[in-house]
């Protein structure tokens, strides 16, 4: 029983690739949280995450009939995320997704209009913007101590999973690619800390056609690459601040971090895939001295979104890392594939909240 005397939220997850094992681990720190059923098209890889966990190994079918399991984890390929989602509420499901919420915004939407016509909850990682640096980041920007935001900067270079991840090739496909893969982890994070995006203007391109996997088990094969692998934007927001975002696969230099500047002063924030990390602040007349305002790094604690999840559902509240964040942050990064394409500006149609800052630290246990 969780500490606040009512019984675990149970969940079913769904799709037992690799991203599942740190979900569990995740999740077994926290008692608000409970694994009942794991399902995956491997039924061998279902049966380990399910050992891991202390769970079931089910099929589908089985996940979605128990009455226990009040969640769906659904980390499916993103192809798949909707149609796994729209059984879930089918079947009178809460869910939780990684990201993206969908491929496309139809998609994407259908899900949301499911979930409230059923009375249920969606929630989407990323979750990164809940973890300690940048609810600090928040906080020291709440409080003024930039001033008035004008711009930022968020950079994702690398040179693409194909010499780590055990199947890469989706990350290539329609829903891939640097932009959908990494990017919701820096939309999501300039949308908290600054609010919604207004319109954006891009470019794009493919720097390889055919790219060779170069480790792991599928090392040899040659990926097909149908999506941008280098993109550049500019992000106008409500607020009036000019963002700039580059996630690119084509960069053979690992960079990961997001930079804020305002009219009293600059923050460093660190890699926004991260849930902690060192933040620096650099007031206007500090001549390049900077001043540590954040913690060191810490754990790596993806799946926090899930127990903040469980704990607004148990006070009947709406999930900070929801669908409508999520669905904005997918608007916002279809939005610059086709402004890139068009070579035109695109406006962004949607809008959300900015999440709510935190009152209790969800990493806290």
């Amino acid at each position: 029983m969780a500490a606040n005397g009512r019984e675990p939220l149970g969940i079913g997850l769904v799709g037992c690739g690799r991203i599942s094992e740190t979900y569990v681990r995740t999740l077994a720190a926290h008692d608000e949280v409970r694994i009942l059923r794991c399902a995956d098209l491997d039924p061998e890889r279902a049966r380990l995450i399910a050992d891991a966990a202390g769970a079931v190994a089910s099929t589908v079918e089985e996940l979605l009939a128990d009455d226990l399991v009040e969640l769906v984890l659904n980390l499916t390929p993103p192809a798949t995320h909707a149609e796994v989602a729209l059984a879930a509420i089918a079947g009178g499901k809460h869910v939780y997704g990684e990201k993206p919420l969908a491929a496309d915004r139809g998609r994407a939407r259908e899900v949301l209009d499911a979930a409230a016509r059923s009375g249920l909850s969606v929630g989407c990682a990323p979750d990164t913007f809940l973890g300690r640096a940048w609810q600090r980041a928040r906080e020291l920007v709440d409080a003024g101590a930039v001033g008035e935001p004008v711009a930022a900067r968020a950079t994702m270079l690398g040179p693409g999973p194909e010499s780590w991840h055990p199947d890469p090739a989706f990350l290539y496909r329609p829903g891939g690619g640097p932009l959908l893969d990494m990017g919701p982890y820096y939309v999501s994070a300039l949308v908290a800390l600054l609010g919604p995006v207004a319109r954006v203007s891009a470019s794009a391109r493919i720097t390889h056609e055919v790219r060779p996997v170069t480790g792991g088990p599928r090392a040899g094969d040659l990926l097909h690459v149908e999506v941008p692998t280098h993109v550049a934007a500019l992000l106008e927001l409500d607020s009036g601040a000019i963002a700039t975002l580059v996630t690119s696969f084509d960069c053979w230099d690992d960079v990961g971090s997001i930079e804020l500047w305002g009219t009293e002063g600059t923050l460093l924030l660190p890699d926004p895939n991260e849930y902690d990390g060192v933040l620096r602040r650099r007031g206007r007349d500090a001549r390049g001295t900077w001043e540590a305002v954040g913690e060191p790094p810490g754990a790596y604690s993806r799946g926090l979104g899930v127990v903040e999840m469980a704990q607004a559902l148990r006070r009947g509240a709406p999930p900070r890392a929801g669908g409508e964040l999520a669905f904005h942050v997918l608007d916002t990064l279809l939005a610059v594939l086709e402004s890139a394409e068009a070579a035109a500006v695109a406006d962004v149609t949607s809008r959300c909240r900015r999440p709510d800052p935190l009152v209790v630290p969800v990493w806290a246990g």
